[in-house]
């Protein structure tokens, strides 16, 4: 007899997978962690990880949607503040989300490592998408609000708001490649160099005035 399991345990049980995934990625990496690591963490049989996740790629794909569902609850409020203008809720915006991976850096650096490999393309357009999903509604609102307010001069809201994931994603394939290869992003001239530009280019998507993003940038890559 097939044992019916009702919703609240399945997103029980799926979570606690997650939770066990993470905490072997922060500890011994994405790539080095087997899904026997797992069910050797969480004393099941295999057929009970296949019940919830059809591969390790899954598995990824589902940290990075949770992530998202985790941004969007840090996010949200931001988006949705009367009292904020255009220009406070993108400072906000990305000081935390910048917060919440510094909290969470070990997971971000495995992330980046996954990400940027040569032979996960297929990987990272997937998690591209998940951000197009998750992010573009947000930022959408954000430059919305600010063409009403005279500060933003884009006629495309939706558009440059998928730019903008493009411009912070190259910038992500820079980080990556630094840290990696030499460490500490923020003592780099060239990262620092790279970011003005990406800052820059932003402001250029958006019609804004130059300099307008610069801070609150200079203040999130500090901290790296």
């Amino acid at each position: 007899m097939v044992r019916t399991v009702n919703e609240q345990e399945y997103a029980e049980r799926r979570n606690a997978i997650l939770d066990v995934t993470q905490q072997l990625v922060d500890t011994k990496g994405y790539e080095q962690m087997a899904i026997q690591d797992i069910l050797d963490t969480l004393q099941i049989s295999k057929g009970a990880f296949y019940h919830y996740f059809n591969s390790k790629a899954d598995l990824l794909f589902a940290l990075v949607e949770r992530w998202g569902d985790r941004i969007e609850q840090i996010v949200l409020p931001i988006v949705q503040d009367p009292n904020l203008s255009a220009l406070d809720k993108f400072a906000r915006y990305f000081s935390q989300v910048n917060q919440f991976k510094l909290e969470h850096k070990q997971m971000a650096f495995a992330l980046m490592r996954v990400w940027y490999a040569d032979e996960n393309a297929i990987v990272r357009h997937k998690i591209y998408m998940i951000q197009v999903k998750r992010l573009v509604p947000l930022l959408t609102q954000i430059i919305s609000q600010g063409v009403e307010e005279g500060i933003f001069k884009t006629p495309y809201p939706e558009q440059a708001a998928r730019m903008m994931i493009t411009l912070m994603n190259d910038l992500g394939y820079a980080f990556a490649a630094f840290h990696f290869e030499e460490g500490m992003i923020s003592e780099s001239p060239q990262i620092a160099r790279i970011a003005a530009a990406t800052v820059d280019g932003l402001e250029r998507v958006l019609g804004a005035q130059s300099g307008c993003l610069q801070e609150s940038w200079r203040e999130a890559l500090s901290q790296w």
